[in-house]
């Protein structure tokens, strides 16, 4: 990408429907959205029209029905399903990249779940590239320590395959490590990683999720509006700037395109 574009997670709240949603997009200076496909991937013709018309950034989030290391093989089965038909949709829709919450612990230890894990990923990628599917496949960080997802897992995995990177959440780590990952050396060490790791094509497409969030020693709780949480959000937008990271930044805070609004014009004044 050329620049560090602000979407919101989902139709703006203060839109009806896709078409709405875009004027309001537009109205705002924002840059896209991401589909929220919370409980299947269903998209009507009409709302996939108003995008395919829209000329914006489009990202996707897969169902949260997602355990690439459930102990049962059909609920494994249904996972890759489930994200093979977000990638497939979005791409359809021009979309840049689709991310999804990959897997959970289910209390066995990292190494046999990174191979699970990267075992689905093998053939979601497989699936995808007999269609010439090139959309980027992001595994999230995720929020608590019984979630697979931290940092190191997903670099580590997007190592592996040409077409996986991840989708940096900034908030669930700061969540995830009960109020770490917060200052402005932690957010640069994560792009330092990230970039030495993968490369520079992993700065110039980055996808990343930020919000407001509560949390507790056990990880995240709830998402809150910016002003009313203690996420460093001005320091990560300096650091996103002086790393002239490119890509899309996707607002998950309860007031998305407030929340996108305000992260957009901050750093824009940078």
């Amino acid at each position: 990408m050329d620049k560090l574009n602000f979407l919101t997670a989902g139709v703006p709240l203060s839109a009806k429907g896709y078409e709405d949603g875009f004027k309001v997009l537009n109205d705002m200076g924002l840059d896209g959205l991401e589909l929220e496909f919370v409980r299947g991937v269903r998209i009507s013709d009409k709302s996939r029209e108003a995008v395919n018309s829209a000329n914006k950034i489009i990202t996707a989030h897969a169902p949260f029905y997602v355990n690439l290391n459930a102990r049962e093989e059909e609920k494994v089965d249904a996972s890759i399903q489930r994200i093979i038909e977000t990638a497939e949709t979005a791409n359809e829709l021009g979309g840049f990249s689709i991310t999804f919450h990959a897997a959970y612990y289910l209390g066995m230890e990292k190494e046999p779940v990174y191979e699970q894990v990267k075992k689905q990923i093998e053939i979601i990628t497989g699936e995808l590239k007999k269609t010439n599917n090139k959309i980027w496949i992001r595994p999230e960080t995720t929020g608590k320590a019984t979630q697979w997802g931290d940092l190191e897992e997903i670099v580590r995995l997007s190592k592996e395959f040409e077409t996986v990177l991840p989708c940096v959440d900034f908030s669930h780590l700061h969540a995830r490590y009960n109020g770490g990952v917060n200052e402005y050396s932690d957010f640069c060490k994560i792009f330092e990683t990230i970039g030495n790791e993968l490369g520079q094509v992993a700065l110039d497409n980055f996808h990343a999720h930020i919000a407001g969030i509560d949390y507790g020693a056990k990880g995240e709780k709830k998402h809150l509006n910016l002003e009313e949480s203690d996420m460093n959000y001005k320091d990560l937008l300096r650091a996103f700037k002086d790393f002239n990271v490119k890509g899309a930044i996707v607002c998950e805070s309860p007031n998305i395109e407030e929340d996108a609004k305000l992260m957009k014009e901050y750093y824009l004044s940078l």
